[in-house]
């Protein structure tokens, strides 16, 4: 059985995270274990924007998700840490992930792991398929008072 390792935020869940993470698994072939590491909210806001939703909170979400055999926070120090504990066969790395495959090969190598790191290059198309287009049409509606009345 292989272990493939998927990584990302997931933040406001959608139908391209979950997209992305059956093609992770498909990596490993059949009875592939996968585990996803989250990152952390400090990580979030230094590298996207302010998250939404809590680590925490992300967390419990990601675990429940059907191809999800395992979830954890990454490192808010060293992004390897996690890696050394997993020791994945094959990191899965999104289409719009921004890691150079080679660099982030020579790092691991440098480190003694010997995982193979894939990038999926199909992407789930959609009208809001990125948290940052649900935030922006959140942001642009027009709600009335009694929309939030029982919020």
């Amino acid at each position: 059985m292989k272990t493939v390792m998927a990584t990302g935020t997931f933040d406001i869940i959608h139908p391209g995270h979950i997209f992305f993470l059956e093609e992770a698994k498909k990596l490993g072939g059949k009875n592939a274990k996968l585990v996803v590491v989250l990152a952390r909210d400090s990580t979030v806001r230094a590298k996207k924007r302010i998250p939404i939703i809590s680590e925490k909170q992300r967390l419990e979400v990601v675990k429940m998700l059907k191809p999800v055999d395992e979830a954890h926070l990454g490192s808010e120090t060293d992004m390897f840490e996690i890696v050394h504990k997993i020791d994945p066969d094959i990191i899965a790395i999104g289409p719009d992930q921004d890691f150079n495959i080679k660099e982030l090969e020579k790092e691991l190598r440098k480190r003694g792991l010997k995982c193979e790191v894939k990038r999926i290059k199909k992407y789930k198309k959609a009208p809001l398929d990125s948290t940052c287009k649900i935030i922006k049409k959140i942001k642009n509606m027009k709600f009335d008072d009694k929309t939030f009345k029982n919020c």
